[in-house]
């Protein structure tokens, strides 16, 4: 159960802006975030790479601009081992010592995931090789509620202990809402002798329909209290970031109790759910944030 002497530590997940308005959103919320001294921010990338160079621009100035770290997502999609592992080398350059490192989602066109001629087959494959680049600090993916392609829950939790056995830091797991399914996980991942966390991912609620669209991509159940807790709400925005804050509140709350201490927000790039369920488990304000 909990011991509240254990600090909390929390990470945010951002992605790249497309456009003028979106980067301007951006930026407002890493500056609100900032002072809650995340371990790190990640800022995820394009199902089919296409999303690389503002991926790149993002995090490294994330590096240059502020106190906080950059981790950047990379996958296996679209590009061959060595421009990956230039990719890598790039970074470490510019000083980006975390990694998130994925499969990654084939391009919407695509017929199913088919491993790039010449590239990672698979995330366990890029961990060994970011490995043999530098020693990086690597996150990789978990899922509580199976990946959606794994052939049953044993083989997809085999695919996250090769990644793990191939030196990866720690799992984040996908987002959920069903709260005794990431218990669960956890436990079966201790009993299996993983010492490496398994982080819960969280995803704070700000418009439910499109938390059903994420929910049917990535296997994620969406209980029927939580349904019904949204239901004539579509045009009360106010309403709804109550709601939304309270189950996110509810949600780590719980974790808490259970002795969970890391959070990875999924932010949508938007700050004000993020930072007031932080506020509510105690992770405060701290004097960091952008550069002069």
């Amino acid at each position: 159960m909990s011991d509240s002497t254990q600090p909390i530590q929390v990470s945010f997940e951002f992605f790249p802006p497309v456009d003028a308005a979106m980067e301007d959103t951006l930026w407002r919320s890493v500056r609100r975030l900032a002072p809650l001294a995340p371990r790190f921010v990640s800022v995820t990338y394009g199902a089919d790479g296409s999303t690389r160079a503002r991926t790149h621009n993002v995090v490294t100035r994330v590096q240059r601009e502020t106190h906080l770290t950059g981790a950047p997502h990379l996958t296996c999609i679209g590009a061959s081992r060595e421009e990956i592992l230039d990719i890598a080398r790039e970074y470490w350059a510019d000083g980006i010592r975390h990694i998130v490192a994925l499969r990654g989602d084939p391009p919407k066109a695509a017929k199913g995931y088919q491993p790039h001629p010449g590239g990672f087959a698979y995330a366990a494959d890029l961990v060994a090789g970011l490995r043999s680049v530098a020693d990086f600090d690597i996150s990789v993916a978990a899922y509580p509620e199976t990946h959606p392609e794994a052939s049953s829950s044993d083989a997809d939790f085999a695919n996250l202990r090769r990644k793990l056995d191939a030196g990866a830091t720690r799992a984040i797991t996908q987002f959920f809402y069903d709260t005794d399914a990431y218990l669960r996980f956890r436990d079966r991942a201790a009993a299996a002798g993983v010492t490496a966390s398994i982080v819960p991912g969280i995803l704070p609620i700000t418009r439910f329909p499109q938390v059903l669209r994420f929910a049917a991509m990535c296997g994620a159940s969406i209980p029927n209290w939580l349904q019904d807790r949204f239901v004539g709400l579509d045009d009360d925005a106010e309403t709804r970031q109550l709601i939304a804050a309270n189950v996110a509140i509810e949600q780590v709350s719980r974790l808490r109790q259970h002795g969970v201490t890391e959070f990875h927000f999924y932010t949508l790039n938007r700050a004000e759910l993020t930072y007031a369920i932080c506020h509510a488990i105690g992770v405060r304000a701290a004097a960091v944030g952008v550069r002069a």
